[in-house]
């Protein structure tokens, strides 16, 4: 795992090819293999959350291609779950604290191999490195809003997660809003 911290500015200044590297992946993952329609340059996945207080982390396989990746997003400032599906908790005030963190773009797919067990290996260290880079920056739990398949990912390898409302289908996608306490988790 990588963990990558600051603006995609200053990635682009810093480590222009591996922010860059990322944001192909992630158009290559999300708009090409899942459909989904975003506003965004050919080649190049990125949108109002990838800002200043954005934390990335980042899977590498052997020969330096990502293969994983997961945004993490303070939420004191706005992000996907807060702005984007309100509807997926009810409606009700979105958690606004310093010790609540948000996952999103979340992805491990290998797109250089085909191979579920090397992608569910990769979900399963991606997942356990997020929880950690929340938890070191002082997150106690984290939300996001994702796809039932996430949620039952995150059950199979022993998170234990909580609904924060009932799953919809939004853009032909079933979703649900999930909070998980850091605390008691496995994450070694």
């Amino acid at each position: 795992m990588h963990f990558w911290h600051g603006t995609a500015t200053q990635l682009d200044h810093k480590n222009g090819g591996s922010y860059k590297a990322l944001a192909n992946y992630r158009y290559r993952v999300f708009v090409e293999k899942l459909g989904w329609d975003l506003d965004t340059p050919k080649g190049y996945e990125r949108d109002q959350f990838d800002r200043q207080d954005t934390i990335y982390i980042v899977s590498e396989d052997g020969n330096n291609n990502i293969n994983g990746c997961a945004r993490l997003l303070p939420t004191t400032a706005p992000y996907l779950l807060k702005e984007i599906f309100p509807q997926l908790i009810n409606n009700v005030p979105a958690p606004e604290q310093n010790d609540v963190w948000e996952v999103s773009r979340l992805s491990a797919f290998d797109l250089s191999s085909d191979s579920v067990t090397q992608n569910a290996r990769v979900a399963t260290e991606l997942v356990k490195g997020t929880l950690k880079a929340a938890s070191a920056h002082g997150a106690k739990h984290v939300v996001g809003a994702t796809t039932l398949h996430i949620e039952r990912l995150f059950r199979r390898i022993g998170l234990q997660c909580h609904r924060m409302g009932v799953p919809k289908i939004i853009d032909g996608y079933p979703l649900v809003a999930l909070w998980v306490t850091i605390e008691g988790q496995n994450i070694t």
